[in-house]
């Protein structure tokens, strides 16, 4: 019994400093953030905030000027857009860079790794003033030698939430690609070769054998793809609303609405409230999804 004990005194001992870590770095900003969504904390009450209750949740929720609402559709159309795509894209490339006699296969990869490694803050920048720009950009010097008026890629609201979709599957597709790739090279090419000889076509046996197939390896990669997905910032960001280069563009993700709050208008009761319900948001996805994967498993 005294063994026991001691035992569990030197477990918690060793789990104390991690405790406390996870305690400062992660507890205590939410909690501190749920707490100045009680407040009308802005910049000209620093110091004076008082507790106003849940109004700038009710806001945000139920005031349809606010913005909150549009941002939150915005996003929900991003993120099934990009995943889409991904999916569908990544299938079909990975299903191309497995055919069989395919030379260069290896450089192929190599080649289309490198948006993926490449820093995201850099290449966003390469797109926008390499091929979005209105004087200088490559897509605009094409339509000028085709005769055609150059286009404001990032001035209006679609083609700016095109161009930056765009830009985030560029960004995006290696990793997914190479997820599907690796799940396609570790199936069994026996049956698909019966397949084949039962006279099924390419589409038939992706519908019926690979996509079945490659759920259990591929679904932790596209779990995580949709929830870095969903709370993007940087693209759009910087394709249309990085400070002192607006390009007109009014789209707005959670995050990019979450951060003109905090940052431009300064109101960072109604940010925080914001940021709580984003959170909250991404913690119920990730129980649904838990749910659905037990479901699966069982």
């Amino acid at each position: 019994m005294i063994r026991r004990k001691i035992g569990t005194l030197n477990a918690w001992l060793l789990v104390i400093p991690a405790l406390i870590l996870i305690g400062v770095v992660v507890v205590f900003p939410i909690g501190y953030t749920g707490y100045i969504s009680l407040t009308n904390m802005n910049i000209f009450n620093w110091f004076t905030f008082r507790i106003i209750g849940f109004r700038n949740y009710i806001n945000a929720l139920f005031l349809f000027d606010s913005g909150f609402l549009q941002s939150l559709g915005v996003t929900v159309l991003w993120t099934a857009l990009n995943m889409t795509f991904q999916l569908v894209i990544a299938f079909v490339m990975a299903t191309l860079l497995n055919i069989e006699k395919l030379r260069l296969r290896k450089l192929y990869k190599t080649l289309l790794m490198f948006p993926w490694a490449m820093p995201g803050y850099v290449s966003i920048l390469l797109w926008r003033t390499g091929m979005f720009n209105t004087q200088f950009g490559l897509l605009n010097q094409w339509l000028y030698r085709l005769g055609m008026e150059p286009v404001r890629w990032l001035a209006g609201d679609v083609s700016a939430f095109l161009s930056s979709m765009f830009v985030n599957l560029w960004l995006a597709l290696p990793f997914m690609i190479m997820i599907m790739d690796g799940a396609l090279q570790s199936l069994d090419k026996s049956y698909f070769e019966s397949a084949i000889l039962d006279g099924a076509g390419w589409l038939t046996r992706s519908v019926k054998l690979t996509v079945p197939a490659i759920k259990p390896i591929i679904g932790p990669a596209v779990i995580i793809t949709l929830f870095t997905t969903f709370k993007q910032f940087d693209v759009i960001f910087l394709m249309t609303k990085q400070p002192g280069a607006q390009t007109g563009a009014n789209i707005h993700t959670v995050l990019t609405y979450a951060y003109e709050n905090a940052f431009i208008t300064h109101n960072y009761g109604f940010s925080s409230a914001v940021s709580m319900l984003i959170f909250l948001m991404l913690i119920s996805l990730a129980l649904l999804v838990n749910i659905r994967l037990r479901r699966v498993a069982d």
